[in-house]
């Protein structure tokens, strides 16, 4: 009888062990495009990703591979124009994180996202949102 207590518990045990597991694989993805897409709201008010229209901010469509500074009909800061850089996951991470520090002088007024999981969610969200 124990052997049988021992053994139901110990499969018990194990189910409990592979379910936790799995329940915290979840959170842990390295990229959420979906969650992404939420945390785009908070650029929405200026950027638009899926179409060629400037607002307070230029368009990102095309924006992965684009040189920084570079959309025709948009008035960016002589920092953003000069910053020699080529929008990639790397770069774009590092700006989207601290604006003002990873590129001094620039004009966009948002203080960065904070949050490492939202950022790597923002990158997912605008690598498909801004394929050309």
């Amino acid at each position: 009888m124990m052997r049988k207590l021992l053994a139901a518990c110990s499969g018990c045990l194990m189910v409990a062990t592979v379910s936790a597991v799995m329940l915290s694989a979840g959170p842990a993805r390295a990229q959420d495009a979906e969650a992404g897409k939420k945390v785009f709201n908070q650029c929405r008010a200026c950027h638009v990703a899926d179409q060629p229209t400037n607002r307070v901010g230029p368009n990102l469509v095309g924006l992965f591979g684009r040189k920084a500074g570079s959309v025709e009909g948009f008035n960016y800061s002589d920092a953003l124009k000069n910053a020699g850089l080529t929008w990639d996951e790397e770069n774009l991470s590092k700006y989207l994180k601290d604006p003002k520090g990873a590129i001094p002088g620039n004009k966009m007024a948002f203080a960065g996202v904070r949050k490492d999981d939202d950022l790597k969610n923002l990158i997912a969200y605008l690598k498909d949102a801004t394929a050309k």
